[in-house]
């Protein structure tokens, strides 16, 4: 794929006009690409009769439903983007609500992201559960036409037949969003209110327009795992390169005539966070007083940090957090989540009278069990805020001299260094608990560490739950058929715990503001090199967690140089080292090096 600085010449962009160093990617045509499903471009209406199945074996629809195929909607700048649009026939008479799942991922079953390819056991979604019909990871037609809701599956701006070029996010999305609702609103089987569903692209696109724009059509979110930060959760945790692959991976599965913005290279250009990348960020803290039901798990490595950003920041007062045990597409078709969203959607967008807002809870949290475990996952247990209040944080002090951390503070000085290149190297740190323990939300290391080979170097930290055995535990993210080590390693399917990011040069940029709170935060504006052989202090915060350990049962601490989570799908698998790590990286702990860990404990429940 030839790589072009600027946009295609036919239409410009926001960013491009902002940044013209800003790097677009010429896009393979829909119907050349090797795994883009295309149809043959035509506008027409047909009707889906009551029990229409698609395929062999999928959903089959439960009312009969116009299928509208790429209806032409003209935005503010002239730009015609296509939709497929499904509706139940009697809207002509009593006008529906909509749902406006946004991305340019494609729209009904074109782009090459299915469930078969990102994940083992399809995400145990059964076949039959959805129509292919549906735009990935999108509230599928057949299923919410017979609810009551019509479906716009649109090509964003760029993708697929729409004109113009792949914006992420920003200004630009948001505007069509917009002109897209208003063009809604217009139509005479509408009843004038709207709402916006999906996973990731679909959740971000979601946040983005409210904390940029309002409607007054648009009734209701429900943003299942997003981010919020590109360069700080996404491009370039803790300052230095992250997933790399996978946005390679993300970029190359766009179709369209024209060209993809690709923010996942500017990181070359623009190492240090600037008003490219604030110009990326979200801000969420705009969000006004609009209904958002929002969702995350810990399985994810690029979404669970957006999810708790919108529901802190956000200003709406209506405001709903879920976080569930599962993998995000496994969650979203299960079928009492599926009434769920109904109940939530109905509420706002049919004005049924339900109890949504008094029945249910502000924040509802799951905390992981563990394969082989005898603790049980808790699920989506009722609570007022996230992290719970009533956390009491405990401090555990490193001991390079027994690989142990331990409550008390340990006197004498030791160290042990890790070859910081390297797939499989780490210093590791065992606790264990006599009783029954809850981990929940974020922690924090406070590492005193040095490099003889170079004057800068990455850090990775991860929690790992251990058995009674000492042996390291995984969490399946979903049912599957097979036994636990038969499932591939790949990070939709299984869960590892919670990692934290840090380039040693960009501790100078710490916000002094959060030096002593649990979540220490960086503005990755600037760079300092760290001597070679100097004994420095790094405060990295993990990705908040939550675990349920039984007697016996403990964790263990891992520190470094490489990501240690899985790959997001096979073909990602990193063969060699991708850091750019040199030599060992020595970690310091005892007497005036005393190295830390901060872990947020919950209360035993008994008594409440």
């Amino acid at each position: 794929m030839a790589t072009n600085t600027s946009p295609s010449a036919r239409h410009g962009s926001k960013i491009s006009q902002r940044f013209p160093d800003a790097v677009f990617q010429k896009l393979t045509y829909p119907k050349d690409h090797p795994l883009y499903r295309y149809k043959e471009f035509q506008q027409s209406t047909t009707v889906l009769p009551s029990g229409h199945c698609g395929f062999p074996g999928s959903r089959k629809f439960g009312v009969d439903v116009y299928f509208d195929r790429n209806v032409s909607i003209v935005v503010r700048d002239g730009i015609t983007l296509y939709a497929d649009v499904f509706r139940c026939v009697t809207s002509d008479t009593v006008p529906v609500p909509v749902i406006l799942p946004w991305s340019a991922y494609g729209k009904t079953g074109t782009g090459p992201q299915t469930y078969d390819f990102m994940a083992p056991f399809r995400a145990a979604i059964p076949f039959g559960r959805t129509s292919g019909y549906e735009k990935f990871e999108a509230p599928d037609p057949a299923e919410w036409c017979e609810r009551g809701y019509a479906v716009l599956n649109i090509d964003a701006r760029g993708a697929g037949d729409s004109e113009g070029d792949i914006a992420f996010w920003g200004d630009q999305e948001a505007e069509d969003i917009y002109d897209v609702i208003e063009w809604l609103t217009k139509q005479p089987w509408c009843n004038g209110s709207i709402a916006m569903a999906g996973n990731s692209w679909l959740a971000i696109s979601q946040v983005n327009f409210a904390s940029r724009l309002a409607h007054p059509a648009l009734k209701a979110l429900a943003p299942w795992e997003s981010y919020t930060d590109l360069y700080r959760q996404v491009v370039a945790r803790g300052g230095r390169p992250h997933l790399e692959k996978f946005h390679k991976l993300i970029i190359g599965g766009f179709a369209g005539n024209g060209y993809a913005e690709d923010p996942f290279s500017m990181l070359a250009k623009r190492p240090l966070y600037d008003d490219y990348w604030e110009a990326k960020r979200i801000p969420v803290e705009r969000i006004g007083n609009i209904p958002i039901y929002i969702v995350g798990s810990y399985s994810t490595s690029i979404h669970l940090l957006g999810s708790l950003d919108t529901y802190d920041n956000a200003q709406s007062r209506r405001k709903w957090l879920r976080i569930h045990p599962y993998n995000e597409w496994y969650d979203f078709y299960r079928p009492d989540i599926s009434d769920e969203l109904q109940r939530y959607f109905d509420y706002y967008c049919k004005g049924i009278d339900n109890g949504w807002e008094d029945l249910t809870p502000p924040v509802r949290l799951s905390l992981l069990g563990f394969e082989g475990s005898p603790a049980q996952t808790v699920v989506e247990r009722a609570e007022q805020e996230f992290p719970p209040a009533r956390q009491v944080l405990r401090t555990y002090h490193l001991n390079a001299r027994t690989r142990t951390l331990q409550e008390t503070a340990v006197d004498e000085a030791a160290s042990v260094s890790y070859d910081g290149h390297s797939l499989s190297a780490s210093a590791d740190f065992a606790l264990y608990f006599s009783e029954t323990t809850e981990i929940c939300g974020y922690s924090k290391v406070k590492l005193w560490m040095s490099c003889n080979d170079h004057d800068d170097f990455d850090v990775a930290v991860q929690i790992r739950k251990i058995g009674a055995d000492g042996n390291l535990m995984e969490q399946l993210n979903y049912p599957c058929p097979v036994a636990i080590d038969e499932v591939p390693d790949v990070n939709v399917a299984k869960y590892l715990g919670p990692q934290g990011f840090l380039r040693a040069s960009h501790a100078v940029s710490m916000d002094k503001s959060t030096e002593d709170r649990l979540r220490v935060e960086y503005r990755h504006d600037r760079r300092k090199p760290v001597p070679r052989g100097r004994i420095v202090p790094l405060q990295i915060t993990l990705w908040p967690m939550g675990m349920v350990l039984a007697p016996g049962e403990g964790i263990m601490l891992r520190i470094s140089g490489h990501d240690m989570g899985l790959p997001e799908v096979e073909s990602l698998r990193a063969t060699s080292p991708e850091d750019q790590n040199i030599g060992r990286h020595n970690l310091f702990t005892g007497d005036e090096h005393d190295s830390f860990l901060l872990l947020p404990i919950i209360p035993s429940q008994q008594g409440r």
